[in-house]
């Protein structure tokens, strides 16, 4: 099984009249990195340079709870796929 693990920080929040919020997130990235290659993020943005991941929000428990700046890690696990008829 395959599976990966992004690290991303909050971009930007755009909220919607409708009650739901869009989260821009994109992968952690810094102008520079410790030569010895010591802070884990040299590590992530080495290897996955490049990342972009958009989510619209419309649960009335999250909306307002994500800020600017966070980081978070995403993990990716394959799922299993439905059956169909």
């Amino acid at each position: 099984m395959t599976t990966m693990r992004a690290k991303m920080v909050l971009h930007m929040v755009t909220k919607h009249s409708n009650a739901s919020e869009s989260l821009h997130f994109q992968a952690v990235a810094a102008s520079s990195y410790p030569e010895d290659g010591s802070d884990e993020d040299n590590t992530y943005a080495k290897f996955t340079p490049s990342a972009a991941v958009n989510l619209q929000i419309t649960n009335p428990a999250l909306i307002g709870k994500f800020q600017p700046g966070e980081v978070y890690y995403v993990d990716f696990y394959p799922a299993p796929v439905p059956k169909q008829d």
